[in-house]
């Protein structure tokens, strides 16, 4: 999948303003992101996929090895759930975790836009997604880990389900649930949505 897109940064926090030494502001981003990441139990790969962020950025802020810009932190606290001081204090906030649906990671790919529902630690495991197909457009996916399946609901139109040599035609209310661990394609007839949940073994 591609990137996602871009998010607008908020300005920076006064009490985070250039006083403080920066050698101390990046050893503390260096522990927190590593720790939120870890806590999450996201892998670097898993982290960089959710932000958009390469994986060796983010390996070289975790390290202290960067000066990352305040657009690149902001995604980074987006795809951890923490809030942008939260990250400099190391402790993401308390409560209920709700992800607003303006903040939500989106990958677009082809025609279809990919919004990423599921919480962050669970890439990998049991990630959800809402899908939104522009006119007869395709989602082609190469096979997943050995056991993964998919689970596909439609919620408005039709959609055509392939895995390996079998397919299925699918229309609002139906839930098609098959092997993703070979190539498979979910594929619009007109314009459709649909919410997908991808479950490794």
């Amino acid at each position: 999948m591609s990137a996602p897109r871009k998010i607008d940064a908020p300005a920076l926090p006064r009490h985070h303003a250039p006083m403080a030494d920066r050698s101390d502001i990046h050893d503390r981003l260096a522990a927190s992101l590593r720790a939120a990441r870890k806590a999450r139990g996201l892998s670097l790969d898993a982290a960089a996929k959710l932000s958009g962020v390469s994986r060796s950025m983010v390996s070289q802020i975790e390290r202290g090895e960067s000066s990352p810009t305040v657009a690149t932190l902001w995604a980074l606290t987006q795809a951890l759930q923490l809030d942008f001081a939260g990250l400099l204090e190391g402790r993401p906030a308390p409560g209920i975790e709700v992800t607003r649906a303006s903040a939500a990671p989106v990958i677009q790919r082809g025609g279809v836009t990919i919004r990423i529902l599921s919480a962050p630690e669970m890439i990998g495991a049991h990630e959800v997604y809402e899908l939104t197909f522009a006119q007869n457009a395709r989602l082609t996916s190469d096979p997943h880990s050995p056991g993964c399946r998919e689970h596909l609901t439609v919620l408005e139109g039709k959609l055509a389900v392939t895995s390996g040599d079998a397919a299925e035609t699918l229309g609002p209310g139906d839930v098609a649930r098959y092997p993703a661990d070979r190539p498979h394609e979910i594929a619009a007839e007109g314009a459709a949505r649909a919410i997908l949940i991808v479950q490794d073994s």
